[in-house]
């Protein structure tokens, strides 16, 4: 959420960033609504003191009585209507997006997000290379069919040494986040809609939520959710910060306005695995934290070996959120280009100031705290090793690293 003060002291600016973002929002209108508002607060503080300055005269001034009495009602409507106007100022607030970075890339789309760096050797195959659907069926550890006959279409089943890579990349990604500062948490996997309004997935990504019946609960999209949520309504200590979260959850997106989108293989589904990273900190900090996260989601694609570069993202592909954000995408060699593994946004105080999440240090300084929402890992990431380190029989090998985990070095191909 935007700080009020700058729609009164500088509503340009917020009319500059709406219309760069693409964001139909009547500032004016706003700007005008919360004017009446201040202007009924500074009425309704004159009234109250004039009945309090009455009230004292009350025993011995019997009009002074009857003034007060008069004013009761007038205040209550006052009061009242006060309270309607803050809510619709308020209501029109948290469909303000979040300013963003001057160096963020102007752009309508993905297609338009900046190159910053390419990282590590694409493969050459002397066959041709297989995308991560045929090798699944290959292998018999990727099954969509299933996952649809139980569920619907957009669900699968990671199966038997699939399911073993897949657990194995996340318990070690964990356990490398944890050596860089990260708590581990078992996240709940669904969440009320004041969480989800608090980091911003309402009301801006309202069509991607599943509900849960007529309950105030709705499924996680991310653990970002939980783990931001996890802090709301608290003030945090400031010589404890930056504080470093991460969870592995299942994630549910209805992927609403997708249809007829990769709709080869499990890129684009309902319910996927996440390893997520979140970072409270300091304002002054979050810049340096946000970098952080990307070492640490390039620290994992570099130690599986999967090749990948880095796109600083587009205005029209920011999200109203995020300030500033990078995403990972690997080589996909049976796609043959990178799709999106891993995004990482710095959401400045934007989520801290809807959940209400502050800090306070030991010298009366306090403030709101800001946020970064980093992944770690997906099930993309295991699509991406079967397609990078696949052999002409379909077999894959297992990164080195995973191998103590999953226990064998290559997922073999069936006899033929």
């Amino acid at each position: 959420m935007i700080d009020i003060k700058i729609l009164r002291e500088n509503p340009e600016l917020i009319k500059e960033n709406c219309a760069k973002r693409k964001y139909d929002v009547d500032i004016d209108a706003l700007h005008d609504l919360d004017q009446q508002y201040l202007k009924l607060v500074r009425e309704t503080e004159d009234l109250r003191a004039e009945r309090n300055r009455l009230s004292k005269e009350c025993q011995s001034n019997p009009a002074a009585r009857e003034q007060v009495k008069a004013m009761k009602g007038e205040l209550s409507e006052k009061e009242k209507l006060q309270d309607e106007l803050k809510a619709q100022v308020e209501e029109k607030l948290t469909w303000l997006p979040n300013f963003q970075s001057p160096d963020t890339p102007d752009g309508e789309s993905d297609a338009d997000n900046v190159e910053v760096k390419v990282v590590g050797e694409k493969p050459v195959f002397d066959f041709q290379p297989r995308d991560h659907q045929a090798i699944g069926e290959i292998l018999g550890i990727i099954d969509t069919q299933r996952g649809s006959k139980v569920a619907q279409s957009g669900f699968y089943y990671w199966v038997g040494k699939g399911a073993m890579l897949t657990q194995a990349m996340y318990f070690w990604a964990q356990k490398e986040l944890v050596k860089r500062g990260f708590t581990m948490m078992m996240s709940p996997c669904a969440a009320k809609s004041r969480t989800l309004f608090g980091t911003g997935y309402l009301p801006f990504f309202k069509d991607q939520i599943y509900p849960i019946g007529n309950e105030d609960l709705c499924l996680i999209g991310t653990a970002e959710q939980t783990l931001v949520g996890f802090h709301a309504d608290e003030v945090m200590d400031a010589a404890r910060l930056p504080e470093r979260l991460t969870a592995y959850t299942p994630c549910f997106r209805t992927e609403a306005g997708s249809y007829g989108k990769e709709a080869r293989g499990i890129f684009r589904v309902h319910q996927f695995h996440k390893v997520e990273q979140i970072i409270f900190c300091r304002p002054e900090d979050s810049p340096k934290c946000h970098e952080e996260c990307l070492a640490n989601e390039e620290y994992l694609l570099q130690q599986l070996g999967v090749p990948y570069h880095v796109v600083n993202v587009c205005i029209g592909d920011l999200g109203a959120p995020a300030y500033k954000k990078y995403d990972c995408e690997a080589w996909f060699p049976g796609y043959n280009g990178y799709r999106e593994v891993t995004s990482n946004s710095n959401l400045t105080d934007f989520q801290s100031r809807r959940l209400n999440i502050r800090y306070k240090d030991g010298n009366g300084g306090k403030g709101f705290v800001h946020t970064i929402s980093a992944t770690g890992l997906t099930d993309r990431v295991v699509c991406a090793m079967l397609e990078n380190f696949q052999r002409e029989d379909g077999s894959v090998v297992v990164p080195e690293v995973l191998r103590p985990f999953t226990g064998f070095d290559v997922i073999e191909a069936p006899a033929r």
